[in-house]
């Protein structure tokens, strides 16, 4: 489902983009929410998950500017590809992106990539191995943008937000850290 919902985000060219992905994200999320399963993961809201959130999506943003510069001087085509990932925003009002990304498609993303996906594929293959193999999922479905430099963006905030949630066992502070990190990237200080 996720694959599909990406394709029709990335690959097809009609619509908004950014309402394209906060769907897709929501109906993913739905879905996670609506399956039978043993339990959802724990979504716990307190001052020290909103601190880690904050501190780890300005940790991810560091991490990112760094990947841009050493990425831009490896590959001629780094530049491009990742202007290409801005040019999909064209058109929208910043203000409609940030709110998209930090109510909808951030915690969206998060209940269904770690809080569903992860969550069940650690406990079926074992931590180490279902963080892995998540990773590579949220990073795999990314190949209908035929970016490079996107695909390997999702890899690394893939595995980052999955550490962290591997770590915390509460999916609250990937929710912020993610929310945050995606509004700041894309509608405040983008890496233009």
């Amino acid at each position: 489902m996720a694959a599909v919902l990406w394709f029709v985000t990335f690959y097809l060219t009609w619509g908004t983009f950014w309402i394209k992905i906060s769907f897709s994200a929501a109906i993913l999320a739905g879905l996670a929410l609506g399956l039978p399963t043993d339990r959802h993961a724990r979504i716990h809201f307190n001052l020290h998950a909103l601190i880690i959130g904050l501190f780890s999506a300005v940790l991810l943003y560091l991490i990112f500017w760094t990947g841009k510069w050493v990425s831009t001087i490896l590959f001629p085509f780094a530049a491009n590809q990742i202007g290409g990932i801005y040019a999909k925003g064209q058109g929208t009002p910043m203000a409609a992106i940030a709110l998209l990304l930090f109510f909808i498609t951030g915690p969206c993303e998060e209940i269904y990539w770690r809080g569903y996906l992860q969550r069940h594929l650690m406990g079926r293959f074992g931590q180490w191995q279902g963080w892995l193999l998540a990773t590579a999922l949220y990073a795999g479905v990314h190949i209908w943008s035929s970016n490079f430099m996107l695909i390997g963006a999702a890899g690394v905030a893939g595995a980052f937000w999955g550490a962290l949630y591997w770590r915390l066992k509460n999916l609250a502070p990937v929710i912020v850290s993610h929310s945050i990190w995606s509004t700041v990237i894309f509608a405040v200080f983008p890496m233009t």
